[in-house]
Parts: structure tokens; sequence; C-alpha cells
């Protein structure tokens, strides 16, 4: 079965840098295009990156110049380098595949900014 773990959320003040990890496991990630989403209290999920199997990365407006999303297919991982945090940035992260995959959603991980 396929499961997807994140990990890396914390709180942290406007301004700072964090690092999210997202591990697969049940399959390998190397032929799938691969994304982060994020639920912001009150909202809708929202897509904020995603990266193809050959590593084209695409980006949300509102993250742009301030995320950074990579992949490791050796280790069916996942990353999303976030920088520059501002409080709208708070919200539940996710990873899944693009487009998702709703059976594979998974509890993702905090992020707090405070301001």
């Amino acid at each position: 079965q396929v499961q997807l773990v994140e990990s890396g959320g914390d709180s942290v003040q406007a301004g700072g840098s964090l690092s999210l990890s997202c591990v697969v496991s049940g399959s390998g990630i190397s032929g799938i295009h691969m994304a982060w989403y994020r639920q912001r209290p009150g909202k809708e999920r929202e897509w904020v990156a995603r990266i193809s199997s050959g590593r084209n990365t695409y980006y949300a407006d509102f993250v742009e110049g301030r995320f950074s999303i990579s992949r490791d297919n050796a280790k069916d991982t996942v990353g999303l380098q976030m920088s520059r945090l501002e409080p709208e940035d708070t919200a539940v992260y996710y990873c899944n595949q693009y487009p998702p995959w709703s059976s594979y959603w998974g509890q993702g991980t905090q992020v707090t900014v405070s301001s």
C-alpha cells in the first residue's frame, strides 16, 4: 500500500526558513510527478509546488522565489525548502502526486509562522 509521510513542520518566526520532507513507501516515485500542497486554516487545500519525473519544477505564485521543491528518487523522498516564511504560510503541508490521488493524502505536517 502506498503511504506518504510528511515531516519537518515546526513553529518559526516570520522571515525564517524550514525544510519539509515527504517519504513515500509502497511505491517508487522515479516516474511520478510529485507535488506539495497545503491547507491554511479555514481554507481549501491548495497546490504549492510540483516537480516532474524529469525534475522540471513549477510553483504557485504565492511561493515563487521563496520555496524550492526537490526529489531524491533513490530514497523515494520529496523535499520542500521554504525561506522568507510569512504568517500566511501557516498551514498543514501535504505531499502527493500531481494531479493528487485522493487515497494518498496523509496526515501532513504543521507549519506555523508567527509575526
